[in-house]
């Protein structure tokens, strides 16, 4: 069901691991008794294996109002479908786990990008594609926010429709949320100066417990995105498919 008005006003508190509606004066209160428990789940599935199907999530997309054709969607579905499954889990789950223990290891490793292209990847037979995407996070822009972006392009025609539009607003304050975890991630290991200033220059290190709140209020943020663009991408499907679930 698309998110209403009252949705956009209401934050949805799930850095817990539960559902609460609370307002965005009232979160910040409970940010403290995040849980010091983590168990970082780091494993690389192979981002360009899209076209592997999720077990129990139905690929066979009906036209929908706005979109190219059944055959399409069925198409950008099987491609990038299973990223945006596997990402939204991720970021229930593992994100979660991992800013409520400050793990900052385990979520610079779930942000990384795959590195550069080399000249020695040119002279392999895949371009050293394969290789390159064992380095990208499970979290990471080239897995799961591309993916993103693509599934929402299938409900365009000639020209980009509203509903488009509207998922890829969300995608963009997932790029945002995710650059901001991942930046006090490194900030917290020392590899990173503190935003402000000239160059970090003057500005003050944020302390762990800054670190972990600001990380929260992200989190926050991010879930509602995410729940927001699930129930954009679920809306007009008949209830004989099986969408894509909303994080708790």
């Amino acid at each position: 069901m698309l998110l209403n008005k009252a949705f956009s006003q209401t934050v949805v508190f799930i850095s817990l691991g539960f559902t609460s509606a609370l307002s965005p004066s009232s979160y910040k209160h409970a940010l403290p008794s995040l849980s010091a428990s983590s168990e970082s789940f780091l494993s690389r599935a192979d981002f360009l294996s899209a076209a592997v199907r999720i077990s129990g999530v139905v690929t066979v997309l009906p036209q929908v109002a706005g979109a190219r054709g059944r055959a399409t969607l069925e198409t950008a579905y099987d491609r990038y479908g299973p990223r945006i499954v596997d990402g939204s889990r991720y970021y229930e789950k593992d994100i979660r786990k991992m800013v409520a223990s400050a793990d900052w290891k385990g979520i610079k490793a779930a942000t990384a990008e795959p590195p550069p292209k080399t000249k020695a990847d040119r002279k392999k037979i895949d371009g050293g594609a394969a290789e390159r995407a064992a380095g990208a996070g499970q979290l990471s822009d080239a897995r799961v926010l591309v993916a993103a972006d693509l599934w929402a392009g299938a409900f365009s025609e000639n020209s980009v429709s509203v509903k488009t539009k509207q998922m890829r607003e969300q995608v963009e304050i997932l790029r945002r949320v995710t650059r901001g975890i991942s930046r006090a991630a490194l900030e917290g290991l020392g590899e990173a100066k503190p935003e402000g200033g000239v160059l970090g220059i003057g500005a003050k290190a944020r302390s762990r417990t800054e670190l972990q709140k600001d990380c929260a209020q992200l989190y926050i943020e991010g879930g509602n995105a995410w729940n927001k663009y699930i129930s954009l991408s679920n809306e007009g499907l008949p209830s004989t498919m099986s969408k894509i679930k909303l994080i708790r």
